[in-house]
């Protein structure tokens, strides 16, 4: 092979190797959609007085659909508040809320993994409501606590991830749903006022693709018109669950990811 012939497969393959990251760079920063914020107390706080999280794919700080009028919104946003000072001024005791309260569709559960497409960072974001469960609080503490996770039903925004997780990483045929159940009671010290936030920590066994490990992180509890709802987020190192790494062609990912999630209940 001569010398022009080999300059031009040289040339061929830097062109390819430009468009390839160029193309990387313009998928990254102009198409795809920007994963969700990590969900925090706000969210926790909207959830139980909307009904609702933002889903995957509406851009930070946004809000999905059509805005509502602005005098309907300040009303609802004006009688919320109201209330929940009302109900902090009384505060509220532990008989109000002792007993049974079931998991509701307002709750949601994300995975998230650090990616690197081709050199650029982003992440990989999945979520479900597809969530079952009760928990159980005599007194202070929550005694009892059980969920289950339809593994199938987790959405990312791209469906080539979506496929790869329902596959080869969470092989959702043969093992089809996750769970958690707590081992040792969650004692909160007090029950809060209506609308205020406590933190505890919780310990129990979370099963992922057939695999249990024992798993301790910390919970937010917040009281709100008559709903509970729990904020928390899980470590998950993927060999412990014999998680295969989601790297794949072109794009890694770190061997470990997260999950959180915002549980709503209601009394049963």
């Amino acid at each position: 092979m001569d010398m022009r012939h080999w300059k031009k497969i040289v040339g061929v393959v830097v062109a390819l190797v430009v468009l390839v990251i160029g193309g990387t760079w313009v998928y990254v920063e102009f198409i795809k959609d920007d994963p969700p914020a990590k969900l925090d107390a706000t969210d926790l706080d909207e959830a139980l007085t909307d009904d609702t999280v933002d889903p995957i794919g509406t851009a930070a700080g946004t809000e999905a659909g059509t805005a509502a009028p602005a005098a309907t919104e300040t009303a609802g946003t004006a009688a919320a508040e109201t209330a929940a000072t009302d109900a902090a001024s009384t505060g509220s005791s532990s008989s109000d809320v002792e007993g049974s309260w079931n998991a509701t569709d307002a709750s949601v559960l994300r995975y998230r993994v650090k990616e690197n497409l081709n050199g650029f960072d982003t992440e990989g974001v999945g979520e479900t409501n597809s969530i079952t469960g009760a928990l159980t609080i005599e007194g202070t503490a929550v005694t009892t606590a059980d969920f289950t996770v339809d593994m199938a039903t987790f959405e990312s925004d791209e469906s080539r991830r979506d496929g790869q997780f329902n596959g080869r990483i969470m092989a959702v045929d043969e093992f089809p749903t996750g769970t958690f159940v707590l081992t040792s009671p969650i004692e909160l010290g007090a029950i809060p006022a209506e609308g205020e936030q406590v933190t505890a920590s919780a310990t129990g066994e979370l099963t992922l693709r057939g695999t249990t490990n024992t798993v301790t992180f910390d919970v937010t509890a917040q009281l709100e018109g008559g709903k509970i709802g729990v904020l928390g987020t899980i470590p998950v190192l993927f060999a412990d669950y014999g998680i295969p790494n989601p790297s794949f062609a072109t794009i890694s990912t770190d061997d470990n990811g997260t999950l959180e999630f915002i549980l709503v209940f209601e009394p049963a």
